[in-house]
């Protein structure tokens, strides 16, 4: 369920939106105006925020993307794979298997606490606190 819905003018560098169902966050947007008759376009730069694909996209400003609920959880690392951690929410008890970026493999290990983000049922965890 989107949070809300935007146009493409209003989307501000930062703002996480849905491009063709996966969740991207807004890396720049450049509005560029068009003559006497013409509409507004958008150029938006954009990282998809679980596999980490770039996406440029031209469309006119007032073409409308979704803007998702993003939680933000915290939870403790129980174990270590190679993809992989078993985390147990803080505030549930609930054990979940959920990936991270390469770059977080070398900070996880078990007991330390982790923020690990729910996108409209898509999990991963994203920083080590």
């Amino acid at each position: 369920m989107p949070l809300k819905l935007i146009d493409a003018s209003q989307a501000k560098p930062g703002t996480t939106i849905t491009i063709e169902g996966e969740a991207y966050t807004v890396k720049s947007n450049d509005i560029s105006k068009t003559g006497k008759h013409g509409h507004a376009k958008c150029r938006i730069e954009a990282k998809a925020i679980f596999s980490g694909k770039k996406k440029v996209i031209a469309v006119p400003g007032h073409e409308r993307f979704e803007v998702p609920l993003v939680l933000k959880k915290k939870g403790q690392v129980l174990s270590v794979s190679d993809t992989t951690a078993s985390v147990m929410d803080l505030e549930s008890y609930e054990t979940l298997d959920l990936p991270f970026d390469e770059e977080l493999k070398t900070e996880l290990a078990p007991e330390k606490e982790v923020e690990y983000w729910d996108i409209e049922g898509s999990k991963a965890i994203m920083r080590v606190l």
